[in-house]
C-alpha cells in the first residue's frame, strides 16, 4: 500500500493535520495523482544536488502533462484548470531554483511518515497533547472573530466621520450665508430662526464629534487589549510550536492565520489614523469652546502610533530558521563555510511595503557569547522583502546564500576548545531593517532561535543534542548561556522528542516498549518515567556504564544505521530494535523453534544482530544470537538478503537457515521477501555468463555453532556462491541435498 493511500485512511484529526502543510508550494492534487511517482523517487537527495533536482523537476512537469492529457480527453474542466495552473506555478516558481520544491516534498512526505507514526502510537505524548490543546483552538478562534469584529468598527466610524463632515459643511455654508447677509437683514424674525437652527446644528456637532471621538477611543483600547492579550498569546504560542517543529516535532501552522490578523489590526490602525488626521482637519475648519477635538486627538494619535510600533516590531519573525541545504532535518547546526538558508515574514501585508523593506543579517550581535569563538557572515547579508517569492503572497525574504566564516583570535590562531565546549557553545543570526511609511519610521529588529556552529561534521550529532536540549527545555528564544548551567528535561518529553528523531528522520516513531528500554537505558532502572528528571550530562556527556559512548552517540549511531542500511524494514516495523537481552529471552522463550526477532546492539556502536530461539533434543530451549553487523558489513550484502541467506553448520557440519518466523510467528519470506535483491529463482543462470568472462558470485554469511557454545561464530565469513550454481542446486536438488552440497 502506498504511503498516500495510508494516510487517507487517518482519522479526520490526523488528515487535518495533513491539510496544514499542502498549500500552492506543492498543491495537494498532485500529491494525490501522482502517489507512487512521487513516493518511488529520491527527493531528500534531490534537495542537496541541483543537477538531481532539475532532472525530477522535468520528470514532475512530463507527469503532469501526461495526466493533463488524461483529464482533457475526460474532458474534467476543473481538473484541467487546477493542472494548468500547478504547471505553471512549477515551470514559473522553481525553474530557477529546482532544489526548493525538492526540499518541500521531501518534508511533506517526512511529515506524513511522522504522522503515520502518529497515529500507530496508542496514546499522543504530553508535548504533542500541549500542541493542541483545545483552549489554544479556542483561543485562535476568538482571536480571529475579535479582530474581524474590530475591522467592521473602524469602518462603520469612517460612515460616522464622513457623516460629520458633510454636518460640518452644511453648518458651514449657512453660517457664511448669514455672515454675509447687511446688518438689517440680520435682525429679521426669519434670521434668527435661522440663527437658532445653526445653534442647534452646532450642537449636534459637538455631540457627534464627541461621539466619534468616543468611537475612535473605543477601536484603539480593543486594539490594545487584544494586541496585549491573546494576540501576544498566539504569536508566543506559535513561536513554541515552532522550535518543537524544529526537533522533530509536529509541523507547525498558523503563521498565515496571525499574518491575516496582523494586517487586518494594521489597516484598522491606519483607518484610525486617517480619521484622526480627518478631524484635525476639521477643527481648523471649525472649532469652539469646549471642542474635544484638540483636547482628546493628540493623547488618540499617540496611543495609535504606539500600538503601530509594537504591531510592526511584533510581527517580524523568522518564519524558516536556520538550515544548511545538506542536513534539511538538523536545523540551527551551522558548519563554518557552508551555506545556509533562513527565511523571513512581515505578518503584516501591505503591498506599499513590497520591495520597500531591506533586511541585514549579522551574527552575534550586541550579545556575549560563552567562548572566545566569534563568526562574520560571508555572502550576500542584505535583501529586500517582497511578496513575489512566496506562493501565497506573504512579504518575505529568503537568504539562501549566508556562510558562517570563523575569525581569528587576537593570537591569530582560531580558537580551540573542546568538542563539548563547541557544541555547547550558542549564537544568534540577527536581522535588521527598518519601515517607513505615512509618516512613521519603524526600526525592526528579530533573531534565530540559538545556532550551534560547528567547522567538522563529526561534531554534528553532540550540536543537534544541543539543539534539542535548548529547544525542549525553555521557550526563551535567546538565552546564549543556557549551558553554562543547562536544567535538566523530564523524562516523558524526552523520550517524546527522541521518538520524533525516528519518525521525523527514519519514518517511524518508536511504541511504548521501546521507550520503555530507552529509559532503562538513560536511568539504569524500571520506572515511572511521568516525573522523572533527567541531567543534561546523563544524556549527552557521560558514558553508559562499562561502555565507551554516551547515550546520544549510541543512539545517533543507530539513526544512521537505519537511514542508510535497514529504513525499509524499518518503516514496515519488522525491526524490534530497542529491547534487552533479558526481555529479548522473554519473549522468545515460548515460541516455535526458529523464532527470531531484530535488535540493535547495546556494546557495538550502530550494529544490529538477530537473536532465535532453538530446542535441544532433552527439550529444553538454548537462544543464539549472531555477532552485530555494522554498517561495514552492510553495505557489502543488504540485510535482508542476510536474512534469507544465513546459514549456520552445526557439529555435524551440516548447513541450515535456523531463522524461520520474525517475532511472533510471521514466515520469514513473507516479512522480507519485497526487500531481498533478488529472489533465489531469479539468480543469473550458467549460461547467463559473468563480467569479462568470469561466473558472478553471491556471498552467503555462516556462522559455526560447537557443541560446547550456544553462541554462532563471526558471521564475518562470507562464503562465495555462484548465482549459477546456486539455480542449477535449486532445479535438481532437494534443500536438504542443496545443504550438503554447501557444505
Amino acid at each position: 500500500m502506498s504511503q498516500w493511500s495510508q494516510v487517507q485512511q487517518l482519522e479526520i484529526k490526523f488528515l487535518e493535520q495533513v491539510d496544514q502543510f499542502y498549500d500552492d508550494n506543492f498543491p495537494m492534487e498532485i500529491r494525490h495523482l501522482l502517489a507512487q511517482w512521487i513516493e518511488s523517487q529520491d527527493w531528500e537527495a534531490a534537495a542537496n544536488n541541483e543537477a538531481m533536482a532539475m532532472i525530477l523537476l522535468q520528470n514532475l512537469i512530463i507527469q503532469v502533462d501526461e495526466q493533463l492529457d488524461r483529464v482533457s480527453q475526460e474532458k474534467n474542466l476543473l481538473l484541467i484548470h487546477n493542472l494548468k495552473r500547478v504547471r505553471k506555478l512549477l515551470q514559473g516558481k522553481y525553474h530557477g531554483n529546482p532544489m526548493h520544491i525538492a526540499v518541500i516534498i521531501s518534508n511533506c512526505l517526512r511529515e506524513e511518515r511522522r504522522i503515520l507514526a502518529a497515529a500507530s502510537m496508542p496514546v499522543q505524548g504530553p508535548l504533542e497533547k500541549s500542541l493542541q490543546n483545545s483552549v489554544v483552538s479556542e483561543r485562535q478562534r476568538n482571536v480571529e472573530h475579535k479582530v474581524s469584529a474590530i475591522k467592521n468598527s473602524a469602518q462603520m466610524t469612517d460612515q460616522d466621520v464622513k457623516y460629520l463632515e458633510d454636518l460640518q459643511e452644511e453648518f458651514d455654508f449657512r453660517y457664511k450665508t448669514i455672515q454675509s447677509l447687511e446688518q438689517n437683514d440680520k435682525n429679521s424674525a426669519l434670521i434668527k430662526q435661522e440663527m437658532l437652527a445653526l445653534q442647534a446644528m452646532l450642537n449636534t456637532l459637538d455631540y457627534k464629534r464627541k461621539e466619534v471621538l468616543s468611537k475612535i477611543g473605543r477601536v484603539i483600547h480593543e486594539i490594545d487589549m487584544l494586541m496585549s492579550n491573546m494576540l501576544t498569546e498566539e504569536l508566543l504560542d506559535w513561536k513554541r510550536r515552532q522550535q518543537i517543529a524544529c526537533i522533530g516535532g509536529p509541523l507547525h501552522g498558523g503563521l498565515d492565520q496571525l499574518q491575516n490578523c496582523f494586517t487586518l489590526l494594521a489597516e484598522s490602525l491606519f483607518q484610525v489614523r486617517r480619521q484622526l488626521e480627518k478631524l484635525d482637519e476639521l477643527l481648523t475648519r471649525l472649532t469652539y469652546d469646549g471642542d474635544p477635538i484638540p483636547v482628546q486627538r493628540p493623547q488618540l494619535l499617540e496611543k495609535v502610533n504606539f500600538l503601530l510600533y509594537n504591531l510592526f516590531r511584533n510581527s517580524f519573525v523568522v518564519e524558516r530558521q536556520p538550515c544548511m541545504p545538506t542536513h534539511p532535518q538538523r536545523p540551527m547546526v551551522l558548519k563554518t563555510l557552508i551555506q545556509f538558508t533562513v527565511k523571513l515574514r512581515l505578518l503584516i501585508k501591505l503591498p506599499e511595503l513590497n520591495y520597500q523593506i531591506r533586511v541585514k543579517a549579522t551574527i552575534d550581535k550586541n550579545v556575549s557569547t560563552v567562548s572566545n569563538r566569534r563568526f562574520v557572515l560571508c555572502g550576500t547579508h542584505v535583501k529586500a522583502m517582497n511578496m513575489d517569492e512566496s506562493a501565497n503572497g506573504s512579504l518575505s525574504v529568503e537568504f539562501r546564500h549566508l556562510q558562517p566564516k570563523e575569525m581569528k583570535t587576537s593570537a591569530g590562531s582560531k580558537g580551540n576548545e573542546g568538542p563539548h565546549m563547541v557544541t555547547e557553545e550558542l549564537h544568534s543570526i540577527s536581522f535588521e531593517t527598518q519601515v517607513c511609511l505615512y509618516g512613521l519610521t519603524i526600526n525592526l529588529e528579530t533573531s534565530s532561535l540559538p545556532v550551534v556552529m560547528i567547522s567538522n561534521v563529526s561534531q554534528l550529532p553532540n550540536a543537534w543534542a544541543s539543539i534539542i536540549w535548548y529547544n525542549l527545555s525553555t521557550n526563551d528564544p535567546q538565552n546564549l548561556s543556557f549551558f553554562n548551567n543547562p536544567p535538566a528535561a523530564t523524562l516523558s518529553q524526552l523520550l517524546e522528542v527522541l521518538s520524533w528523531q525516528f519518525s521525523s528522520y527514519v519514518g517511524r516513531g518508536l511504541n511504548s516498549e521501546q521507550l520503555n528500554m530507552l529509559a532503562e537505558k538513560l536511568t539504569g532502572q524500571q520506572i515511572s518515567y511521568n516525573d522523572y528528571q533527567l541531567s543534561w550530562a546523563k544524556f549527552c556527556k557521560e558514558h553508559l556504564p562499562g561502555k565507551t559512548f554516551t547515550f546520544w552517540v549510541w543512539l545517533e549511531a543507530i539513526l544512521d544505521l537505519i537511514k542508510k542500511h535497514i529504513l525499509p524494514l524499518w518503516i514496515d516495523g519488522y525491526v524490534m530494535g530497542f529491547v534487552s537481552k533479558e526481555k529479548e529471552r522473554i519473549l522468545l522463550k515460548d515460541k516455535t523453534p526458529g523464532t527470531f526477532l531484530l535488535r540493535f546492539s547495546e556494546s557495538n556502536l550502530g550494529g544490529i544482530t538477530f537473536t532465535w530461539v532453538d530446542q535441544l533434543e532433552n527439550g529444553d530451549v538454548t537462544f543464539h544470537s549472531v555477532e552485530p553487523y555494522n554498517k561495514g558489513r552492510l553495505s557489502a550484502l543488504p540485510f535482508a538478503d542476510i536474512l534469507r541467506d544465513y546459514k549456520v553448520i552445526m557439529a555435524d557440519n551440516v548447513p541450515e537457515n535456523p531463522l524461520k518466523y520474525l517475532y511472533p510467528d510471521i514466515p520469514k519470506d513473507k516479512a522480507f521477501g519485497k526487500h531481498y535483491s533478488c529472489q533465489p529463482n531469479e539468480v543469473s543462470k550458467p549460461s547467463d555468463g559473468g563480467g569479462k568472462g568470469y561466473v558472478p558470485s553471491v556471498f552467503i554469511p555462516v556462522s559455526k555453532i560447537l557443541n560446547d557454545s550456544t553462541e554462532p561464530h563471526s558471521p564475518s565469513d562470507l562464503l562465495p556462491m555462484s548465482p549459477s550454481v546456486y539455480a542449477v542446486l535449486r532445479e535438481h536438488l532437494s534443500p536438504t541435498a542443496i545443504e550438503t552440497a554447501v557444505s
